[in-house]
């Protein structure tokens, strides 16, 4: 069913996505992490993330940037996360049709995950959904114009053509949210220096793999393993 699900966002990701491309900029982390502890500097992460929670609707994508990669400086972060309600969230994606009496539970679950873990992309995609189904459209634009933005991040932070340009992702299930997206298939995936290199069929698509810099999850993760 979360095929599905992310076929409503493929247009929208597909125009926003090529003409992000051109324009795309390696972060630099040490002036993301800069900004956000600054308090007087409109990045500041607690001010960004007030707003974000209270669905500000003009937060531009520099703004979801920070967020978005600020997220790594903040104690919560964990390259392996996983949403508390996985388990429970998955029987409702394994379902072929969703049924009326499943909305609100699926919606107590989803926004549980996310109070857990504000970028849950899976999540917020999955509410753009059950909340359309519900007949809540401005609650379903909300979250479907937080997943876009913080995908818009994610496209804004490189061209996934070679490492250096990588997309910067924060979780490996983001790569995972974007295939899906374009409904691209991956063959193989291999560690690259600081990258995930997702490898293609060859010739079924444009380009033989994508690369997504996952710096910031090494970092992580050799801090948990200290």
């Amino acid at each position: 069913m979360i095929r599905k699900i992310l076929l409503l966002t493929v247009l929208l990701l597909t125009i926003t996505s090529f003409s992000q491309e051109a324009n795309f900029k390696v972060p630099d982390y040490k002036a993301i992490e800069k900004e956000i502890k600054d308090q007087k500097s409109p990045y500041y992460y607690p001010k960004l993330m007030e707003r974000f929670v209270s669905n500000d609707t003009l937060l531009t994508t520099d703004d979801y940037q920070h967020l978005y990669l600020g997220y790594v400086f903040q104690p919560k972060y964990d390259a392996f996360w996983k949403s508390p309600d996985e388990k429970k969230l998955s029987e409702f994606y394994a379902k072929e049709k969703l049924e009326v009496n499943d909305y609100d539970e699926i919606i107590k679950l989803a926004n549980h995950s996310l109070i857990d873990f504000p970028f849950d992309l899976r999540q917020l995609n999955f509410l753009t959904y059950v909340y359309h189904l519900k007949g809540d459209e401005k609650a379903s634009d909300m979250a479907s114009l937080k997943f876009h933005n913080i995908l818009n991040a994610i496209f804004s932070s490189g061209d996934g053509k070679q490492c250096e340009t990588g997309f910067h992702v924060i979780l490996v299930e983001h790569e995972y949210v974007m295939l899906n997206v374009f409904e691209v298939e991956s063959k193989s995936q291999s560690l690259v220096g600081n990258c995930d290199y997702l490898s293609f069929e060859k010739g079924v698509y444009k380009v033989d793999g994508i690369y997504f810099n996952i710096e910031k999850m090494l970092e992580n993760e050799s801090k948990v393993f200290k």
